[in-house]
């Protein structure tokens, strides 16, 4: 979820550099986003881990 937080402060913090003229908060705001991308992939990896796990364990339980 958190990944998710950082995406759309990032885009908000982007939108207020390109309204204000502030490269550098605009630049910042790229950068959260893309952080918030990673972090977001990260988890969706990880689920999609567990979930394989669970199934890997409920064909070796005989379910």
């Amino acid at each position: 979820m958190s990944g998710e937080v950082d995406q759309i402060a990032g885009k908000a913090k982007e939108l207020q550099g390109k309204v204000t003229g502030d490269k550098e908060l605009e630049s910042e705001g790229k950068t959260q986003q893309g952080a918030g991308d990673v972090e977001h992939a990260v988890g969706e990896a990880g689920d999609k881990l567990k979930g394989a796990g669970k199934a890997l364990k409920d064909t070796a339980d005989g379910h």
